[in-house]
C-alpha cells in the first residue's frame, strides 16, 4: 500500500488572486472570471480577514442593480475561514474540509503569514497525482 505524508504546501495554489473589503459584486464577479478561480481570500492590511466563493457571488448577483451596487467583499465574506499551517498532512486538511463543508482553506506559512489557498480542485489535482504514482501503468 502506498504510504504518505505530503504536507498540503506542495499542493497550494501560491499568491493566489485576492480582493479588498471594498470590491463591488461586479468586480469580484470580473476578478473571478479574469482568473478562472471559485474562491477568493478577502484582504485587510496584508491579512486574511475572509473568503469569498463563486456561490456567494452568485446569490447577490441575484438582487437588484441598486441594492447590488451598494454590496461589498466585506458584506458577504466568510469571517474567520479556516486556515491551516502549510506542513499540515494533505489527508489532514482534505478531512477538516470535509467536516466543516468547506470549499477552500487559507494556508499559511511556518510564521503564520499568508501563503497561498488550497481548495477542491487542489484537492482533486492531489488525488489524481498520487493515484498517478501509484499505479505503474499510469506513469
Amino acid at each position: 500500500m502506498l504510504q504518505l505524508n505530503l504536507p498540503v504546501e506542495e499542493f497550494t495554489t501560491p499568491d493566489p488572486v485576492t480582493a479588498g473589503e471594498d470590491a463591488t459584486i461586479d468586480e469580484l464577479r470580473q476578478l473571478m472570471a479574469d482568473h478562472g478561480v471559485r474562491h477568493l481570500p478577502v484582504m485587510r492590511g496584508g491579512e486574511v480577514a475572509g473568503v469569498i466563493s463563486e456561490r456567494d457571488v452568485r446569490l447577490v448577483s441575484g438582487l437588484s442593480l441598486d441594492h447590488r451596487k451598494q454590496v461589498r467583499a466585506a458584506d458577504i465574506m466568510a469571517e474567520e475561514p479556516v486556515s491551516v499551517a502549510s506542513a499540515t498532512p494533505l489527508d489532514e486538511v482534505a478531512y477538516i474540509m470535509s467536516d466543516r463543508k468547506v470549499g477552500s482553506v487559507i494556508v499559511n506559512d511556518e510564521d503564520g503569514r499568508f501563503l497561498g489557498i488550497f481548495t477542491l480542485t487542489d484537492a482533486l489535482n492531489a488525488l489524481i497525482e498520487i493515484a498517478r504514482a501509484g499505479d505503474p501503468r499510469l506513469q
